[in-house]
């Protein structure tokens, strides 16, 4: 009978291959890991983004129908109908884009919004109209700048939600400082 030499432990070689092999494996490992945070990380920023989009949609429907109702200016209600119809489908699109993401999408707007919304109701008149046009200058901005950053991502569907929307906002901007101009003058 031949005789066989059975090796209990790998050769030098081996070794070292196995310890090349894991520590490329691990270093795999790390880098996809931390690709998948980061990845999350910017999913979890979109459906933030969409989240607080949505719940903005539906103020400015609220408080467009409550500038049709209460305004005491043709511009006022005037505005106030393109707020409701202009973020009307902006939910929409939001909401679609909400269910892309996993993001179950709120139904009502925010505390702070709906406090506005509240305020508002409280006036009439010429108290309302010039209340309204600075509280639409002022959120406008602050949602334009929402938008700008959440447009600035590659390939994500809130991003192209935003850059869609930016022009439509801009417009709102334009009308609303138009309208404090114009209650400011009576």
């Amino acid at each position: 009978m031949p005789f066989v030499e059975l090796r209990t432990f790998p050769t030098e070689k081996v070794m070292t291959r196995l310890i090349v092999s894991v520590s490329l494996a691990s270093a795999l490992t790390c880098a996809s890991l931390g690709a998948v945070a980061q990845t999350r990380s910017s999913d979890r920023a979109s459906q933030t983004f969409i989240t607080k989009a949505i719940e903005g949609n539906l103020a400015e429907v609220q408080i467009g129908q409550l500038a049709q109702e209460k305004g005491a200016s043709e511009g006022v209600r005037s505005f106030g109908q393109t707020l409701q119809q202009d973020h009307a489908t902006g939910a929409q699109k939001a909401t679609a884009v909400a269910t892309q993401l996993g993001v179950s999408p709120p139904t009502e707007p925010n505390k702070n919004q709906k406090a506005m919304h509240a305020s508002l109701g409280k006036l009439s008149g010429l108290a309302f109209d010039r209340k309204f046009a600075s509280e639409m200058v002022k959120d406008h901005k602050k949602e334009i700048a929402e938008y700008q950053k959440a447009a600035k991502k590659q390939g994500d569907p809130a991003a192209a939600y935003a850059t869609e929307t930016l022009p439509t906002l801009q417009k709102h901007l334009e009308a609303a400082q138009a309208l404090t101009k114009a209650t400011s003058s009576r």
